[in-house]
């Protein structure tokens, strides 16, 4: 049975760019930049995996044309990672040449653990040869970011940096919510002393008002970070966040392959749940 999509509106901004358009556009006059993602992961034949480069091209250059203030995020299995390393490695080179072209950015997401290290090694030689036209995202209670995160801040990349999504087990990843918040920590002092520009992806309270506290006491102007958070969730905050000064990013994701989405954002807070149960119930 197929979900109706009137349970993910909250989360996802339309099922394609056009419907999505208007939401950022809203964004974008409250002067809150937005990062476009096209939904969709695990990608199993070269056929899809083609359409979807080209949908991803397409979405660059209807970007500029539009006038929004925009980046992408691309999922590495949407370009045919499961197929063929080399494949997808062709697939996201052939994207990053339209990106430099465009003078845009695609920031590579980080999926389940399964794929981290050879996401990463896809990154590095993406970034060796398009520097800043791509960034990466690292999640910070993976057990293994501790070692990721110094590395590839020494190299200077640009880095999302998160809590984490996805469900891992205890030898892969922190499971105890404070322990969570104080590997983020650690690893944002990382980055703000070590890279140019962190993004701090949280919807944490405890993470915002550190980050807010952190960089104040350590002379970190506002221009030097920004605040990123996910469609749906914690808009006011961001609009907040907007008017002390801060630069601040919202994730707008779109597509017809919304439900893993969905999924992991019903899973994640016990509020969402409720918001979706009392939408459907209602005339």
């Amino acid at each position: 049975m197929k979900l109706p999509f009137a349970l993910a509106k909250r989360f996802v901004a339309g099922e394609d760019l056009k419907q999505a358009i208007p939401k950022v556009e809203d964004l974008n006059s409250k002067d809150i930049k937005i990062t476009l993602d096209l939904l969709g992961e695990n990608v199993t034949d070269r056929e899809t995996a083609d359409e979807t480069v080209d949908e991803y091209i397409e979405l660059l250059r209807s970007i500029e044309k539009a006038g929004l203030g925009s980046t992408i995020s691309i999922k590495l299995t949407m370009l045919g990672l499961d197929i063929d390393y080399d494949y997808c490695k062709q697939n996201l080179f052939k994207l990053l040449d339209v990106a430099r072209e465009e003078d845009q950015f695609v920031r590579i997401d980080m999926e389940g653990s399964d794929y981290t290290q050879v996401t990463i090694d896809l990154f590095k030689e993406a970034f060796k040869k398009y520097g800043k036209h791509v960034g990466i995202v690292i999640q910070a209670y993976l057990h293994r970011s501790k070692n990721d995160i110094p590395e590839l801040a020494e190299m200077g990349a640009d880095i999302r940096l998160c809590k984490g999504a996805y469900k891992e087990p205890e030898r892969i990843a922190i499971q105890n919510m404070p322990a969570i918040r104080e590997a983020f920590k650690e690893y944002a002092k990382i980055l703000f002393e070590k890279t140019t520009y962190p993004r701090i992806a949280t919807h944490d309270d405890e993470l915002v008002e550190w980050t807010k506290e952190y960089t104040t006491e350590n002379n970190i102007g506002k221009p030097r970070f920004e605040f990123q958070m996910l469609y749906g969730l914690r808009q006011d905050t961001m609009e907040e966040l907007t008017r002390e000064g801060y630069n601040t990013r919202v994730y707008v994701p779109y597509g017809t392959m919304w439900f893993p989405y969905f999924k992991r954002r019903l899973l994640e807070r016990k509020e969402n749940i409720w918001f979706i149960l009392t939408t459907m119930f209602k005339k």
